[in-house]
């Protein structure tokens, strides 16, 4: 699982910041939000879109679903809609496991 550091201070993320943190292009970041209804991005006075650090969450439950998990896009939308919380807890569990297994293989390099 990717794990994503979101700066504390900020509210909003453009696009293409969102586009790079996933390494996908922005197209894909556009067709996710026409296929989720969890993806509910702000527009600015141009029309720009601009992602909440809610909005990166829920990117990365899709991202894991779809990228990690090999699942549809139609298995992702059920699974979401049948438990979102549940995904979304095993979606945390596994971004802990990994930043724990990076923390040991780092100690471990280190001995």
């Amino acid at each position: 699982m990717k794990h994503i550091e979101l700066p504390p201070s900020k509210l909003f993320f453009t696009i293409g910041e969102v586009a790079d943190m996933f390494e996908v292009n922005t197209s894909l970041i556009r067709f996710w939000e026409k296929e989720f209804a969890i993806i509910k991005p702000k527009k600015n006075a141009k029309g720009n879109r601009l992602f909440t650090p809610d909005d990166i969450k829920n990117f990365q439950i899709i991202h894991h679903l779809v990228k990690e998990q090999g699942l549809t896009l139609k298995g992702a939308q059920k699974k979401l809609a049948d438990n979102k919380e549940g995904t979304l807890k095993s979606v945390e569990i596994i971004e802990k496991l990994t930043r724990i297994k990076s923390k040991l293989q780092n100690i471990q390099e280190h001995l």
